[in-house]
């Protein structure tokens, strides 16, 4: 059981001001990063596509080091929200499918690229 101070005590002991920052700046505030595009996965899919006109799936999964079923489900998600497209196609008898970047997506990548460098200087202090 702690033991009560006494008032005297209480009195001796000096008071702590706290500073709490309420409200970043709407540029620098996490919660308002692309969530689509917030992801690991996803996130190297759109990085990857960014600097090349297109990759084949097996490209892509080498690139993100990812499984079938993963690269999957995450290009489908990009692909929903616009941001990827992807082509199916064959190539002699063998299927082949091409994911490119469109420009809806290059431009929510930059806008995340953005967002993501005022959040990195905020936290440097820099403005």
């Amino acid at each position: 059981m702690a033991a009560k101070r006494s008032a005297a005590a209480r009195a001796e002991t000096p008071e702590v001001t706290r500073t709490v920052r309420t409200h970043a700046a709407p540029a620098t505030r996490a919660a308002n990063l692309d969530r689509l595009m917030h992801d690991r996965t996803r996130l190297a899919i759109v990085t990857a596509l960014s600097v090349n006109p297109s990759l084949s799936f097996t490209e892509l999964k080498g690139i993100t080091q990812t499984t079938d079923g993963n690269l999957s489900v995450h290009a489908r998600k990009l692909e929903e929200g616009g941001y990827v497209l992807c082509t199916k196609g064959f190539e002699g008898r063998l299927p082949k499918t091409e994911f490119s970047l469109t420009d809806a997506g290059r431009k929510a990548f930059k806008k995340y690229l953005d967002h993501m460098e005022a959040i990195i200087q905020h936290a440097r202090g820099k403005k």
